[in-house]
């Protein structure tokens, strides 16, 4: 697959992923819980395998078990797992909703393990918050 070819599937993916996701907040705003921690969810999934389209998913795969991101990875996919069975499969929506929350949290922190030097600042300046 050309560079060229690889930039508009992962453009594709990339969006697709977020607008599934913006279906599930539309979703959470009427009320359907369910639905939307389903709908986020398959929206990460689907943005994560937007990069595996640039990078290969073997090179993907090292580079999200790597020493410096290995814990926000498994955190991220126990999350994501999570988040899942509890929709559905157990049909609780305000669990499903916490480990939503605590997917979103994970994905950023994985997020931010791919910029050099975010993770430190970030905890910088929660530390500073929570001097004050």
């Amino acid at each position: 697959m050309s560079w060229g070819t690889k930039i508009r599937v992962f453009a594709f993916l990339f969006i697709l992923g977020f607008v599934i996701s913006l279906l599930g907040t539309i979703a959470g705003l009427m009320h359907k819980t369910l639905e939307y921690v389903v709908l986020y969810s398959v929206g990460n999934i689907v943005s994560i395998s937007s990069t595996c389209v640039l990078m290969g998913p073997v090179n993907q795969v090292k580079k999200m078990f790597k020493p410096t991101r290995i814990v926000a990875t498994i955190l991220m996919l126990t999350m994501l797992f999570l988040t899942l069975f509890a929709a559905l499969y157990l049909q609780k929506p305000k669990l499903a909703t916490l480990f939503m929350f605590l997917q979103f949290l994970a994905m950023t922190w994985y997020s931010l393990s791919y910029i050099p030097y975010a993770r430190d600042a970030v905890k910088k300046a929660v530390s500073a918050v929570m001097d004050v």
